[in-house]
């Protein structure tokens, strides 16, 4: 039985109202759309100059009859079905229409679409590059790829391959398998899983790591009821629930499904149904924004392996030998492909500081503890050791040194972690802000003696302005004539920052956010800078104690593997990566 049906006139007309096909794109989607409706397993898409010239859609769905081949070329018909033992063709040029008659397919429909605006050449006029075009339809085969991951697709343009996904396994491991297929195997696996439920509304998907950004928001991919939108609002509701942990400008990468009742929602607000209209904006906007601000504070201490990547990077792309210099291993290459760190040879300073500082006849110290060591002092030391080795079941390890007073080395069972030590303590510094914030207020300490702080006329201004907000976090100020500001109290976790320098940034801060930010962003910003002055500085040194202290804290604080401004506090090297700088594997 056919179940090829046209809408009545009244609908007709309200879909053709906003339903326009502006360029190849549009018309993939509804083709692809229709293979899908059909229930097809397989669907293949071939595309000339970018669709332009042709798009060829085939599937192994449920097909067609004749009657329904004749109906589906009239106005706004819908869905398709068949049980005959050969095909049938019908070919429609400019309008005119002949057949059907019979053909040669398997099983299925294959639709191609030839010329597409060869009868509105106004409209050919204003299409992109071939090169633009088909990537917006490879951006729509990825993205009905990712809500029907059970079914196969297969892309070519100008005989090129472009897209090849093979049909997955039900469940979270298949969808896992296809976003990694089409977002890369590092966002798959590194992502943390988000399943959120608020009354009727449930919010699923895999969400990257603050560290795991773009400077577009082209890898954010939403879904409502299994259709792929673009919609600003919603955009910026996921923008929202990272909160501060993103640098300015960058943006999330995030594969997210919203499962809403079909009465809640309108999906016909838009010409290609990219943005719809929701019966409850601010419920689901809320779910998008405290789902994923709970999920992320879960897994905020976790980096991207991005970071150790780079890190191994560094060493890998030196030349292996330098013109005129044989001191270079020659020829030497890695297993994994990448040429081995180029060594220079020690400079005569540096020969002559090695020899001052070991001499072969002279005795090691006893922090050495070699066999002649006091007991006292190996025992101490043997405890010391227990407790080091103990620190490297943690996630940060067991601090080990200070590089240039500024990076903490810990060694970890499996390899090692480089720590930013100003930029880690600056994110603790402003969760406890936060934290106190919520709870009563940031605690002050007033200053013996007040302190004036000379500014711009309109920095003066925006400090004032602010001056309550300002309180709530401890730092208490009042006008002082023009352009200027006094400072009567400074937030107690702060200890004793530079008071001038510290209003002088918020200043600023205040000024940039200007009067169209939220409270809740400006507190945020504002937070991030106040607590940036009471974090323990790069050029600081720290003992071993004082190192570990800041690695266990990182490791029980929310967001702690970003700093304030969305950059990582710490990247990891593993064992086997170091290993294949020195060729061990």
């Amino acid at each position: 039985m056919a179940v090829i049906r046209q809408l009545p006139d009244r609908l007709i007309n309200q879909i053709a109202a906003g339903e326009v096909v502006e360029r190849p794109a549009s018309a993939l989607k509804e083709l692809v759309e229709n293979a899908l409706d059909a229930g097809a397993q397989q669907i293949s898409i071939t595309l000339r100059r970018g669709g332009i010239d042709e798009i060829t859609v085939i599937d192994d769905g449920s097909g067609m009859t004749p009657d329904d081949m004749a109906l589906a070329i009239e106005r706004h018909a819908t869905s398709i079905t068949a049980g005959f033992d050969h095909a049938w063709r019908l070919v429609v040029d400019g309008g005119v229409v002949s057949g059907p008659e019979p053909a040669a397919l398997a099983k299925g429909s294959m639709i191609s679409v030839t010329q597409l605006f060869k009868a509105v050449p106004a409209r050919l006029k204003f299409l992109k590059t071939e090169r633009t075009e088909q990537g917006q339809c490879a951006d729509i085969v990825r993205r009905l790829g990712m809500a029907w991951p059970e079914v196969g697709f297969h892309l070519t343009a100008d005989d090129r391959l472009l897209l090849d996904l093979p049909a997955c396994l039900p469940g979270q491991s298949g969808l896992q398998a296809r976003i990694g297929a089409i977002m890369g195997q590092g966002f798959a696996g590194e992502a943390v899983v988000l399943d959120a439920l608020r009354d009727d509304i449930r919010l699923t998907g895999l969400v990257g790591l603050p560290t795991m950004n773009r400077p577009t928001t082209a890898n954010i991919f939403l879904f409502v009821n299994g259709r792929p939108i673009h919609d600003r609002a919603l955009l910026g509701a996921i923008r929202a629930g990272y909160g501060d942990t993103l640098p300015r400008g960058r943006h999330p990468m995030a594969v997210l499904f919203l499962e809403v009742p079909p009465s809640a929602v309108d999906v016909n607000v838009h010409p290609a149904k990219a943005e719809v209209r929701f019966k409850d904006a601010a419920a689901v906007r809320s779910l998008l924004v405290g789902g994923l601000m709970a999920r992320l504070r879960d897994g905020s201490i976790h980096a991207t392996s991005a970071g150790g990547t780079a890190a191994i990077g560094k060493f890998s792309t030196a030349p292996d030998r330098v013109a005129g210099n044989d001191f270079a291993p020659a020829g030497n290459t890695l297993s994994s492909g990448a040429q081995r760190p180029y060594l220079a040879p020690p400079s005569r300073q540096q020969m002559a500081s090695a020899h001052a500082f070991y001499r072969p006849n002279q005795m090691p110290p006893h922090s050495l503890l070699g066999d002649d060591a006091e007991p006292a002092a190996r025992m101490a030391s043997e405890s010391e050791a227990e407790q080091q080795h103990d620190q490297r079941h943690h996630l940060l390890g067991a601090a080990k040194a200070q590089l240039h007073k500024t990076y903490i080395i810990a060694e970890t069972e499996d390899g090692l972690t480089i720590i930013d030590q100003h930029a880690a303590h600056e994110r603790l510094v402003m969760e406890r802000m936060k934290t106190a914030l919520a709870e009563s207020g940031v605690a002050s300490q007033n200053l013996l003696l007040p302190e004036v702080v000379t500014l711009a006329d309109h920095h003066a201004a925006a400090v004032i302005e602010a001056a309550d907000m300002l309180e709530t976090m401890g730092l208490v100020v009042e006008g002082f004539g023009a352009g200027a500001v006094v400072v009567r109290a400074v937030p107690a976790l702060l200890g004793t920052p530079d008071v001038k320098q510290l209003v002088a940034d918020i200043a600023e801060e205040l000024v940039e956010l200007g009067g169209s930010t939220s409270l809740e962003d400006r507190i945020n910003h504002v937070l991030a800078t106040v607590s940036c002055h009471g974090s323990v500085r790069a050029g600081r040194p720290l003992n071993a104690s004082e190192m570990n202290a800041l690695l266990r804290d990182m490791e029980i604080t929310p967001r702690s593997g970003q700093c304030n401004h969305g950059r990582p506090t710490w990247v990891k090297l593993s064992l086997a990566d170091i290993e294949r700088l020195f060729g061990r594997s």
